[in-house]
């Protein structure tokens, strides 16, 4: 273990050594993947990294400023709970000059930047000028830029690794700005080596292993989620011939029953067609959410022919596997379905549930989601479930709403009366089984259902967070969402917006009716998926362009 005290502080040449014998290497290297890209409307440099995400980004510039800070001797520590969710690292402020020093070289063999702890004016690392201009600055934010081949993502200072100077106070260490955890230490505290998992905000898949930290903060705290959390998708192909053929069956089936007529939503082409949005979703949780730990995708038998169902972590789940009553199948009613998740095989208690057009469009965390104490989390729109009794000509949406208002009215006294944003829904398994027993009647009614249904109650996507909530499991979340009509004039324009700030912690592309021209509606689409999500995720088989869709029987015979 390396003490911060009793070290002689290392002199330059020993830095200029530390960093030489790997320079010309380095150089080349870098030279032979640099690219110049836009960031914050500048031209900088970055190095090209093929598969690049925002938190592998994140974990890079923090093992490069370790590996150079190892390279050169210099004592330090990692810090955590400064929040943000950027890796940090403080040096005792005595070593200053050394690390200035040692850092301009790394940055002129491996071209970098560096700024003040705000990240908007960012300077080439490299540059005598740069230090001289930051010299009284406590705190820095350091990138080495990097983007994918594309250049459609270019992560820079908000995907940077923060160094902080402590000062020496009365054989203290201070710290020069505050953290959850602890802002004085002794001069010759013990540094020692620990797993990045438990300090680092960066998620396990991304630590390079260990790192010098403090003791301190590497015990759980309050704030820390303890809990796994899945993720569950339901998924059809409504190409796909067998389920097409299927569903009319079903249909002619229901139509003859002598029953009242379905609404022409409740079974509209729009609301099964798949643009292969399932591909990019899973893109953006692979670029944004790497915390996640299993995916369940549920279908009726199919598979993506794009899907590497190779991969660890990842299950298809057909519905015969969860359905309660076999006979409720075949279903093409997803509030059917929603009432069944809580059932698949080793699902973890906490999990998000989304459909195939919910995309998470930067950085997240667990704590966006769920609390550390477990509670949920839900995110109400300004959207309002209609007043007044059920009516025949009710959208199934409206008509599943005033049902979950229904139900809350008589068990909790209150009225509810907004709908929930189209987001990752925040769900657990036991609040789900408990909504099966308590609403028996009405849970049996909805698996029953076909097609969407005037009895329909939202189980997954409403019910659940109003039911949660009353019963004190439950908290209203703030999340920056946005919803994207496809079908609207102005989708374009939003579309264009939406890729050039990526602002938006999730969004979703929906439309509820059929287009007039389906085929530029397609290339829209596909043109703002590729440009936003570049990145394949392993969950894709190597290469895979759209294949047809698999049956999971063949699959699974293949298998076994």
């Amino acid at each position: 273990m390396r003490a911060l005290a009793g070290f002689d502080s290392v002199r330059s040449a020993f830095v200029v050594r530390a960093l030489g014998g790997r320079r010309t290497r380095a150089r080349h290297s870098a030279r032979a993947l640099l690219r110049v890209v836009r960031v914050g409307g500048k031209h900088m440099r970055a190095v090209e990294v093929p598969g690049i995400t925002e938190w592998a980004a994140r974990a890079r510039n923090l093992h490069l400023l370790v590996a150079l800070l190892e390279e050169s001797d210099i004592a330090y520590f990692c810090v955590r709970g400064t929040g943000r969710n950027l890796p940090c690292v403080a040096v005792p402020a005595r070593f200053r000059d050394d690390v200035e020093e040692m850092l301009q070289i790394g940055f002129g063999r491996n071209p970098g930047y560096v700024g003040d702890v705000s990240g908007r004016q960012m300077r080439p690392g490299g540059l005598p000028s740069t230090w001289r201009r930051l010299r009284s600055a406590s705190v820095l934010r350091l990138a080495w830029n990097v983007c994918d081949p594309t250049t459609h993502l270019v992560f820079g200072a908000e995907s940077g690794c923060e160094l902080e100077f402590w000062n020496e106070q009365n054989g203290q260490l201070v710290a020069p700005r505050p953290n959850s955890v602890v802002t004085e230490v002794p001069v010759d505290a013990d540094a020692r080596w620990a797993e990045q998992k438990l300090f680092s905000p960066v998620p396990l898949l991304y630590t390079t292993g260990h790192a010098r930290t403090l003791p301190e903060f590497t015990v759980p705290l309050p704030e820390d989620h303890q809990f796994h959390v899945d993720v569950v998708y339901t998924w059809v192909d409504d190409a796909d011939p067998v389920w097409r053929a299927a569903k009319e069956e079903t249909r002619r089936g229901v139509d003859g029953t002598g029953g009242s007529p379905l609404h022409e939503q409740a079974a509209n082409d729009a609301r099964f067609t798949s643009r292969d949005e399932l591909r990019y979703s899973l893109r953006s949780i692979h670029q944004y959410a790497p915390w996640v730990r299993n995916i369940f995708l549920v279908t009726a038998g199919q598979v993506p022919g794009w899907l590497n169902t190779e991969y660890p972590g990842l299950r298809v789940v057909d519905h015969r596997e969860i359905f309660s009553d076999p006979t409720a199948l075949p279903t093409f009613n997803s509030h059917a379905i929603e009432s069944q998740l809580h059932h698949i095989e080793d699902l973890s208690e906490h999990f998000l549930y989304l459909n195939d057009d919910v995309f998470f469009g930067r950085p997240t965390s667990v704590k966006q989601f769920f609390h550390p104490n477990g509670l949920t989390k839900f995110f109400m729109s300004k959207a309002l479930i209609p007043s007044g009794r059920l009516a025949p000509d009710d959208l199934p949406v409206n008509a599943a709403g005033k049902n979950s208002r229904g139900l809350i009215a008589q068990q909790f006294g209150v009225v509810i009366s907004q709908k929930m944003k189209h987001t990752p829904h925040a769900l657990r398994k036991s609040v789900l089984a408990e909504i099966e027993q308590t609403y028996e009647r009405a849970h049996r009614v909805t698996q029953h259902s076909r097609f969407r249904s005037p009895q329909d109650i939202p189980i997954a996507s409403s019910l659940h967070h109003y039911y949660a909530y009353q019963s004190a499991r439950a908290t209203v979340g703030d999340l920056r969402y946005v919803y994207i009509d496809i079908g609207d004039k102005a989708a374009q324009q939003r579309l264009d917006r939406l890729t050039a700030r990526r602002d938006f912690d999730t969004f979703c592309i929906n439309d509820t009716v059929v287009p007039e021209d389906t085929d530029a509606q397609a290339r829209m689409v596909q043109r703002f998926l590729d440009s936003y999500f570049p990145v394949p995720s392993p969950y894709e088989l190597p290469g895979a362009g759209s294949l047809p869709t698999r049956r999971l029987a063949e699959l699974e015979g293949a298998q076994s």
